[in-house]
């Protein structure tokens, strides 16, 4: 069996809050195609001219894909933006659509709400996020709506400001969640379900000084959310009550072995199919992470961090059928594809791609 996905790259050098400046050696959106048999990635065709393509999604139907272009300027505006484009779904090649501001620097994430109306960005640098309309033939309209974080924390360098990182929905798509590193805060907003604007946060919930949380998933059933905080090296787990939005804190777990020590920085989170192990992705400590959840509370136990053979595991995508796990190696232009124990959760490499700077791995629905 055969799945297509896409797989983002930076293109441009890019200056990161660390003040890190990479020279990128992307050439666009890669679609490809995974074989579940082996574990083989084929390339299928490079949609090439688009600017930094960092992170991707699609819509629910894989019909149209949206990609952030993370800048800090366009056309003189002080501002990065996002695009969308229309999926072929024979060739791989992606039909460019329409282009818009995201009234922030650095956007790194982009979300597309549970009934496909409504498209949002988190900027990361500026620490905002925006709210655009999706049409019906997949194009965007301007932005609709602006939200603009205050505030700062712990770290000196990374936590000078607000840095909001990504968005994600409760099980019902009532309400949005976005980590924002900065202020080391989760804002939780009520989603309008009349045009899917972001009412003002039904709550602020405060985690602990130089967390750095960064993005999260739930449950199936909704109930258990996990967060992954970057700059602590761990994982969160709540007990979340839809009806209210409230999040009740169960765990806390490091990420990295306590004997481990030196800089690493957390990035992707992401559980099997089947809900019953998770993953994260270490960097610095350039490992993945995995832990068995605990079918009774949803909380985690920490099995092992193993290689991610090569540096810095920006992102990583587990296939629709959960027997593997790909890494986007970002500084060794490589994609790593593991097997997954289905017993033990434990990680064997069965293939390699090389690619220049992959930051994002997304499976076509």
């Amino acid at each position: 069996m055969k799945y297509r996905l896409y797989i983002g790259t930076y293109t441009e050098p890019i200056k990161f809050g660390t003040g890190e400046i990479l020279q990128s050696k992307g050439k666009g959106i890669i679609a490809a195609d995974f074989n579940a048999e082996d574990g083989k990635l084929e390339i299928i065709h490079v949609n090439e001219g688009i600017e930094n393509p960092s992170f991707l999604t699609l819509n629910s139907d894989g019909t149209y894909l949206f990609a952030v272009n993370e800048l800090k300027v366009w056309e003189a505006a002080e501002s990065g933006t996002v695009s969308s484009f229309k999926v072929e779904r024979e060739s791989g090649r992606l039909e460019f659509l329409s282009r818009r501001l995201t009234y922030g620097t650095d956007p790194c994430h982009v979300a597309v709400a549970n009934d496909d109306r409504t498209l949002y960005v988190s900027n990361f640098m500026s620490g905002s996020v925006c709210v655009l309309p999706i049409l019906e033939d997949g194009s965007l309209s301007e932005a609709s709506q602006r939200i603009q974080h205050t505030g700062s924390s712990l770290h000196p360098l990374r936590q000078k400001g607000p840095h909001a990182h990504s968005c994600i929905f409760d099980q019902e798509g009532k309400y949005a969640i976005v980590p924002d590193l900065g202020i080391d805060k989760l804002m939780v907003y009520q989603v309008d379900e009349r045009d899917g604007s972001l009412l003002e946060p039904s709550t602020e919930i405060e985690l602990p000084k130089g967390y750095g949380p960064r993005s999260g998933c739930f449950n199936k059933a909704g109930n258990r959310c996990y967060i992954i905080q970057e700059l602590a090296s761990g994982i969160t787990v709540y007990e979340y009550q839809m009806e209210r939005s409230i999040f009740r804190e169960l765990q806390y777990i490091s990420s990295i072995p306590k004997e481990d020590s030196g800089d690493n920085i957390c990035a992707h989170i992401q559980m099997t199919p089947d809900e019953k192990f998770l993953f994260g992705s270490n960097r610095g400590h350039d490992s993945i992470v995995t832990y068995k959840i605990n079918e009774e509370d949803g909380t985690l136990t920490y099995l092992r961090t193993q290689s991610c053979m090569g540096k810095t595991p920006r992102h990583f995508s587990i296939d629709p059928t959960g027997r593997y796990l790909l890494v986007a190696n970002q500084d060794t232009d490589q994609i790593i594809t593991f097997r997954i124990n289905q017993d033990t959760g434990e990680l064997k490499k069965v293939n390699e791609t090389a690619m220049g700077t992959p930051v994002c791995i997304r499976f076509v629905s």
